[in-house]
């Protein structure tokens, strides 16, 4: 395929940019590499290869193990800092048969880490429970309510999961009072900075197992808190007795790794290293689970039979494990994923799906609330910063994510809690470390904790003002960081698109955060039709012409589901329009053809 470098020279030297709006901006993303020598090396195509690079991956090894990752790839527990300490502690804790309790939290990475940790220990025959906190009424990770009604009911040792890198002066309470806490987080280390150094400070626990402590040798720090607990159920079972105890074993850490990549989808964590390993694994075995829950969720949701994808997982399957925290307890995800009975786990799933369905019902509200305030009063900020007091908390972090989206700014919208005071969440864009931000006005804060890309925090009342003026005044985003960059990784006449082609992009999957599906472009592409379909007009059909590599014009359909009403409008009476796409296969009556979706476009 040749063709690709000819191509490329003709379009991409100097990285031009195709559209450049007020806060959008398309660029060809140009990585350099021989793409001929990659591609004859892994046999792939220079196209592929030119993904490949620019997914980050440099060395033939990266490469290969982007293509062709196994398990046994994945990272030696053991290079975790403080790993053999907390599996000796546990398992010591099960063999004297030692009440345990794990303190979880009410999101899905929280549900998955503590079913991971709760199913591993029982396996191994520990007395073990979960408190998973509620929302409302304990907040975010463990506090002293949670320590103190643990001594209360006998536990003698605690094992946080998904949070507990925060709970310094909760891990000392919980020690005063007698119990050993093993700490598992994958949050960043709290730390205050003078004079531009920044000085750490870790809860002073049994074990603290963190792949994002300074003094961690693990080599990849991007993993969630539902793969550190499965990482240290795996370290106990190879290093210690208690692991030859453990019946089907090989089987049980099969199931647990399926649970550590759903919660590393539905967490957003980079799909990267060994997450990409462990997620693309994760996939392949979830339709088939022995996990009598996860099957029922799948059925409920309508996935029953479908090749699940990360996007199903994203958007479909983890939203219903996320609802049940957001707006009543994470018990019932819990619960699901706990039940042996099929018949009660399918109406436990289905419970899940309708909190969810008033979920996505509250969050289109707020949402077009935020985004109206936004427009009438804070238009000119940076950072947004937005007070609802009637918003429920447990959506205000979505709200975020949407008016992150809407208007490409760091944003943190905040609002009442039970007691009068204020919780918020934030969401940030790649050039807005946001964990850091807040940490230069911590004064503010009661608590914060999270991140680069979101936080949470909670603040006395009345400081919404006093925190959107900080924030802003510290702010040293340019008015070039306000653009959205949308990445074109080949500039590919459409014509060139064929089903082999379609067919190798499988390849690049699971797609996700840092390995998004990629985006193709041409520019001045011929218009023949255009159409306006579906009962609500949501669908816009186009016939476009193409030119094949062999120079003969051949017609090829597209379709667009932004708004499609104004593209029409635009487009109906367009000879040649310039669009970013991403290739697909339509298949009607038998039949295969090539179909692109358009992500965007310009007249």
């Amino acid at each position: 395929m040749n063709e690709l470098n000819s191509f490329t020279i003709i379009f991409c030297a100097g990285e031009p940019v195709f559209k450049d709006m007020s806060n959008k901006k398309w660029v060809v993303v140009a990585k350099g590499a021989d793409y001929n020598r990659i591609a004859k090396e892994h046999g792939i195509s220079p196209y592929l290869a030119r993904i490949i690079r620019n997914r980050g991956a440099v060395s033939d090894e990266e490469i290969d193990m982007f293509l062709n990752g196994s398990i046994s790839q994945m990272h030696d527990p053991a290079l975790m800092r403080d790993m053999d300490i907390a599996a000796s502690i546990l398992a010591d804790a099960i063999e004297a048969q030692v009440p345990v309790r794990i303190v979880g939290d009410y999101d899905i990475d929280g549900v998955c880490a503590s079913y991971i940790l709760k199913k591993g220990i029982e396996a191994a025959g520990g007395i073990v429970d979960v408190r998973l906190p509620e929302r409302i009424k304990d907040g975010y990770g463990i506090n002293e309510n949670i320590i103190r009604t643990a001594y209360d009911d006998g536990i003698e040792l605690i094992v946080t999961c998904d949070n507990g890198i925060a709970a310094s002066a909760e891990t000392a309470l919980a020690q005063s009072l007698g119990m050993s806490v093993i700490v598992t987080d994958h949050h960043e280390v709290p730390y205050e900075e003078t004079d531009g150094v920044k000085h750490f400070r870790l809860p002073a626990a049994d074990a603290v197992v963190d792949p994002k402590r300074e003094d961690c040798t693990y080599p990849f720090s991007g993993i969630c808190g539902a793969m550190v607990a499965y990482k240290l159920i795996s370290y106990m079972y190879d290093h210690c007795d208690i692991g030859e105890t453990v019946r089907g074993r090989a089987e049980l850490l099969e199931e647990l790794l399926v649970f550590a990549a759903f919660a590393t989808v539905g967490d957003l964590m980079e799909l990267t290293d060994e997450n990409r390993i462990a997620v693309k694994y994760g996939l392949e075995r979830i339709k088939d689970t022995s996990n009598t829950g996860m099957r029922a969720l799948i059925e409920a949701t309508g996935l029953k039979g479908d090749k699940i994808s990360a996007y199903h997982v994203g958007f479909i399957l983890g939203p219903c494990i996320n609802a049940t925290g957001r707006l009543e307890t994470a018990d019932a995800a819990l619960e699901l994923f706990t039940e042996s009975d099929y018949g009660s786990a399918l109406l436990k799933a289905q419970e899940l799906v309708k909190i969810n369905e008033s979920r996505k019902n509250m969050t289109v509200a707020f949402t077009n609330k935020a985004i109206r305030l936004v427009g009438e009063n804070y238009i000119s900020d940076k950072v947004l910063v937005v007070y609802m007091p009637e918003c429920h908390e447990s959506i205000a972090g979505i709200v975020a994510g949407r008016l992150r989206e809407h208007y490409y700014r760091p944003s943190i919208v905040l609002t009442d809690d039970i007691e009068g005071n204020l919780k918020g969440s934030g969401r940030s864009i790649e050039q807005y470390p946001m964990y850091d931000e807040l940490n230069k006005v911590r004064d503010l804060f009661t608590k914060f904790g999270g991140h680069k890309m979101a936080a949470g925090l909670s603040m006395p009342a009345g400081l919404a003002d006093e925190l959107r003026k900080r924030l802003n005044d510290n702010c040293t985003l340019s008015d070039d960081d306000l653009v959205e960059k949308i990445r074109i990784d080949i500039p590919l006449p459409i014509g060139y698109v064929t089903e082999s082609f379609v067919g190798e992009l499988d390849r690049l999957e699971p797609f996700g955060v840092s390995n998004p599906k990629p985006v193709f472009a041409e520019k001045d592409v011929p218009v023949r039709s255009v159409q306006l379909l579906g009962k609500n007009r949501n669908l816009l059909k186009m016939v476009l012409e193409g030119k094949n590599a062999a120079g003969d014009t051949v017609p090829v359909e597209a379709v667009y589901f932004g708004d499609t009403v104004e593209a029409y409008d635009e487009l109906k009476d367009s000879k040649s329009v310039s669009i970013l796409y991403q290739p697909g296969l339509n298949e009607y009556n038998g039949k295969r053809s090539i179909q692109l979706t358009v992500k965007d476009y310009m007249i």
